[in-house]
């Protein structure tokens, strides 16, 4: 097995056991890819966007990685946080616009 091939692994295994926490609060982790020491992450769900979302990455799931996995130096999250950030607004709207409806509809 390649050296970053078993990074991979070791990351997706150190992933694995801190998954369950973010789930907890309907967030998760996926491992997108390894370079120069570097692991890059993309958050999901509730994480996306989440005020607490740096500490999580940085204070969780980075220290977590750097101590349990060789060569491991740091994290990069790859969250596309503003296209989230649009599709909250889009489907917030979207709920108002429904709900408004619904409304009207009880009146008649």
């Amino acid at each position: 097995m390649e050296n970053i091939e078993l990074i991979a692994a070791q990351v997706n295994e150190v992933l694995e056991q801190l998954r369950p926490y973010l789930q907890r609060d309907g967030g998760d982790v996926e491992y997108v890819g390894f370079q120069d020491g570097i692991v890059q992450v993309r958050l999901l769900g509730a994480c996306v966007g989440c005020g607490v979302s740096d500490v999580t990455l940085y204070q969780g799931i980075e220290t977590a990685l750097v101590e349990e996995v060789p060569g491991v130096i740091g994290i990069e999250d790859v969250t596309e946080h503003e296209r989230a950030a649009e599709l909250d607004r889009y489907y917030f709207d979207l709920a108002e616009e429904i709900k408004k409806l619904n409304d009207e509809s009880k009146d008649e």
